[in-house]
């Protein structure tokens, strides 16, 4: 199983950028789903999350400029990024609880990290 990240780049401040990521492997099926930030110098950070119910969650500093979607059939999840900040410059790296089966077809749940993406958003 591996997440495999898409998108991302540089961008002037209020800029729009799409960030994606598709599961794949051997995925029974996704759970919470989401994108997480790291800036340099700062700890990685919750950027938003959505559930296996389209439940969405957003840290206070991207709400109303981010939306995060999935798309459950195909292990995807995407954040779109509008009226960008210098501030939201970092590596984003999206993330998933999984259920995924080994090869008796037995069912386990574990989290799983992409490699990252560079955001940079220019004044």
């Amino acid at each position: 199983v591996q997440l495999q990240a898409c998108g991302g780049g540089l961008v002037q401040a209020r800029g729009s950028l799409r960030v994606s990521c598709i599961a794949s492997g051997n995925i029974f099926s996704a759970n919470r789903m989401g994108w997480y930030r790291q800036a340099p110098g700062k700890q990685r950070e919750l950027v938003a999350t959505i559930t296996s119910g389209d439940s969405t969650n957003y840290a206070g500093s991207v709400k109303g400029r981010f939306t995060i979607s999935r798309d459950s059939a195909k292990n995807t999840v995407s954040l779109q990024m509008n009226l960008l900040k210098p501030e939201d410059t970092a590596v984003y790296y999206c993330y998933a609880n999984l259920n995924y089966y080994n090869s008796q077809g037995r069912v386990y749940v574990k989290d799983y990290w992409g490699k990252g993406t560079q955001v940079t958003v220019s004044s």
